[in-house]
């Protein structure tokens, strides 16, 4: 079993700008669902105690597991926050010189190289990115590691490639599933579920 909790909304998420490896925080939203997140989680996993805690470095994660981490010792589930590792590998897709811009802005500027991944989204990368199968070449190794149990704090495309790589999701259905912020992605046993009982969409 992998637990995988996307971070909470950023203002980027909320004007729909592609942050990849850009180094955003949390805004009042996203902070609301990171503490939503603890009490799924606390639904969903057998012992928080013995749940060992991994995030990507960047700031929108680390900043929602800590938030997170919080929550369960406001809710008694753990008497302290545990120690927690981050992992460069757990880092969001890389959009390259797209980031920072909206999909709309992207079809406008880039109309071509638009289209061309679009037409095959796991294989190819936006010009100076990453494509989804260079993602998974990065994380998979690592989130394949894990101890059963693990929760993992990190970003849409890694969800997705564990939806690929552990829950027999075709690449391109995949590539398209809508990651929700402030639930928990449960990994086991060949499928996935949201933790909050919401519809997988895409499954």
């Amino acid at each position: 079993m992998l637990f995988l909790i996307r971070h909470g909304e950023t203002d980027w998420n909320a004007d729909r700008r592609l942050q990849g490896q850009i180094d955003t925080g949390l805004n009042g939203r996203g902070r609301a669902q990171a503490r939503e997140a603890a009490h799924t989680l606390c639904a969903v996993a057998a012992d928080i105690t013995s749940t060992a805690f991994l995030s990507s470095p960047l700031t929108r994660t680390r900043e929602t597991l800590e938030i997170l981490m919080g929550e369960l010792v406001t809710m008694g589930r753990l008497t302290e926050p545990k120690p927690c590792t981050t992992d460069a590998r757990l880092m969001e897709l890389s959009f390259g010189c797209w980031e920072g811009l909206t999909w709309k802005e992207v079809r406008r500027k880039d109309q071509g190289d638009y289209a061309a991944r679009n037409a095959d989204i796991w294989n190819v990368a936006p010009p100076g990115g990453e494509s989804y199968a260079q993602l998974a070449s990065r994380a998979g190794p690592l989130l394949a590691s894990l101890a059963p149990g693990a929760a993992v704090v990190a970003h849409g495309g890694i969800t997705r490639v564990a939806l690929k790589l552990f829950a027999g999701f075709a690449p391109e259905r995949a590539a398209k599933v809508p990651i929700r912020q402030g639930d928990v992605l449960v990994v086991e046993n060949g499928e996935a579920r949201w933790g909050s009982g919401a519809t997988l969409d895409g499954a």
